[in-house]
């Protein structure tokens, strides 16, 4: 959430700001604005007031006879002003929760390094990994490759659950926990994450902390509940919600706290499972594993004081490069722009994997830092030195990888003619030393 006295001091940066990232609502700038000059002028009014109850209370006090009616006069006014400033004060709140509420309606503002653009057509290409994998065939697309080997099934994956699931067989499976398992011993083992295992189920407040709610609630899947666990539900004054990725509980991790600043930067790297009910994209991917409602992830997220975050999203997004360049998957980072980066970013590099079969590069991740905007939802603070003022941490997370769409691009830039697939050196140990996938042997 953005600064309200930010928003309030710096109403036309704030507007620029959101103008780069293409945000035109009208109605809302102007109601942000009135709300920001009200904010102002409440502040304004209480101080005025506080100092003129002081100068009267200090009158007050030099009156010698404390029966006389200048006294009881003087009384009568101060109890007046203390009705004002109670007002003013009760005023001053309820236009600071309106501006609140406002607030979390609105995107963070880019970065200064952030380029300006307002599509992905205006992101900056800054370097590509590796070379174009060349086939001397026509390439196949992960879903043919998949069934053929017996790895991939959406059928059933249909059956049981509807259109965008899949069931992973096999040597399918002994892949997605491979990959798994490669990716978290790389963060953990050698790029000093600390590896944490997290609820996949999480309370309306803690996508509120990072930024899903109230903006994306309708990608969410909401927990429905019977009568008993309603009851529990109201008492405890929580909804509950399947993660759409574990950015959202483990950067919660640290809500309401305060850390010290010698224990900086925090670096936590987790495995789940992620729910994601895709409003808006119908019609989009629906073919085989880019976009399902159910996928796996490896998440990386880090804790840092303000000075550190720009340094530490390129030590971020290299850790990331890293699984694919032990991978030797040919892949490409992509700077977003203004108007591509996510809802609560306000710098973005994305990783982008060669597909064959699509002849173009996709995501597979997204390494952003957020500054204080997630920080100051989840109240999440650092202390830079002992007695010092707490200040709001900057956050920090990516993909490290998506592990769905990694096995894609295995098994796309790996396929050869016969249609078997070579697994990569770093992988063999995590499939029991096999160095290919072949057609009709699922172990």
């Amino acid at each position: 959430m953005l600064d309200p006295r930010f928003v309030t001091d710096n109403l036309a940066e704030v507007k620029a700001g959101l103008a780069r990232r293409g945000f035109t609502d009208e109605a809302t700038l102007d109601r942000l604005a009135t709300l920001a000059q009200a904010r102002r002028a409440a502040i304004a009014e209480t101080d005025a007031l506080r100092e003129e109850r002081n100068r009267e209370s200090d009158a007050m006090a030099k009156v010698a006879d404390k029966r006389s009616p200048e006294f009881a006069a003087k009384r009568e006014s101060l109890r007046a002003l203390g009705d004002r400033i109670k007002a003013a004060e009760e005023a001053a709140r309820a236009g600071e929760a309106e501006l609140d509420e406002l607030l979390l309606t609105l995107p963070n503002l880019p970065a200064s390094s952030t380029p300006d653009g307002r599509s992905e057509h205006d992101n900056v290409e800054l370097r590509v990994h590796g070379t174009r994998p060349e086939l001397a065939f026509t390439p196949r697309d992960h879903v043919d490759l998949g069934e053929a080997l017996g790895i991939l099934d959406f059928e059933r994956g249909t059956k049981l659950s509807g259109a965008r699931f899949v069931v992973l067989r096999g040597m399918g499976a002994r892949l997605e926990r491979a990959l798994m398992q490669f990716m978290m011993d790389v963060h953990a083992d050698e790029h000093g994450y600390e590896e944490v295992w997290v609820p996949a189920l999480v309370k309306d407040s803690a996508l509120r902390g990072t930024g899903q709610l109230p903006k994306f609630e309708k990608d969410l899947f909401r927990i429905a509940k019977d009568a008993d666990w309603e009851k529990e539900s109201e008492a405890s004054g929580h909804e509950l919600y399947l993660i759409p990725t574990a950015e959202v509980p483990v950067t919660n991790l640290h809500a309401d706290e305060i850390l010290e600043g010698d224990t900086l930067p925090r670096a936590y790297c987790a495995y789940t499972p992620c729910f994601r009910s895709e409003a808006g994209s119908h019609g989009r991917d629906t073919r085989g594993m880019i976009r399902q409602h159910q996928f796996d992830k490896v998440e990386l997220v880090r804790f840092v004081a303000p000075e550190q975050a720009e340094a530490e999203l390129e030590k971020l997004t290299s850790h990331a490069e890293s699984i694919l360049q032990r991978l030797g998957l040919h892949y490409r980072v992509v700077q977003l722009c203004a108007g591509d980066i996510g809802f609560g970013s306000q710098k973005t590099y994305d990783l982008e994997v060669w597909l064959p079969s699509q002849d173009t590069f996709r995501e597979i991740s997204s390494c952003s830092w957020f500054g204080d905007f997630q920080a100051r939802r989840l109240k999440a603070r650092y202390r830079p030195a002992p007695k010092e003022k707490p200040r709001l941490l900057h956050t920090l997370n990516g993909s490290g990888l998506a592990i769905g769409r990694t096995l894609v691009a295995l098994l796309e830039q790996y396929q050869q003619a016969d249609g078997s697939v070579l697994i990569p050196p770093a992988l063999r140990p995590y499939m029991g030393g096999r160095e290919r996938l072949v057609p009709g042997k699922l172990t």
